[in-house]
């Protein structure tokens, strides 16, 4: 029979998470919101080569700050029982890794000048 005890230290887990994952988020967001300036004295092939390829970049970077925000909200859902507990230390590992591996794709992915 499964173990549906309440855990009390149900909530650890999730705000640690949150507490690291928001302000990481927001930094990359802001990052990546100022990566546009790094081509302002740019001009022709240049300029187009780092605008075609700060698009996906950015689309890659949106996305994946929205999986680490939904893993985020997946960790404070799932049901606070002890049964549950490696799941919801699983979701809450997964967001601030999310937000590292997005950053870093985003990096690799811009054409830096």
């Amino acid at each position: 029979m499964p173990d549906t005890t309440r855990d009390p230290r149900a909530w650890i887990a999730p705000l640690i998470s949150t507490l690291v994952t928001l302000p990481m988020g927001l930094i990359a967001l802001f990052i990546g919101g100022l990566t546009p300036m790094a081509c302002d004295s740019c001009n022709g092939a240049e300029a187009d080569r780092f605008d075609a390829s700060f698009a996906p970049a950015w689309t890659v970077l949106c996305v994946g700050l929205l999986l680490a925000l939904i893993l985020l909200i997946a960790s404070w859902a799932a049901p606070w029982q002890l049964r549950n507990a490696a799941r919801r230390v699983g979701l809450a590992l997964a967001a601030p890794a999310t937000v590292v591996v997005t950053f870093v794709a985003f990096m690799a992915l811009v054409d830096w000048p």
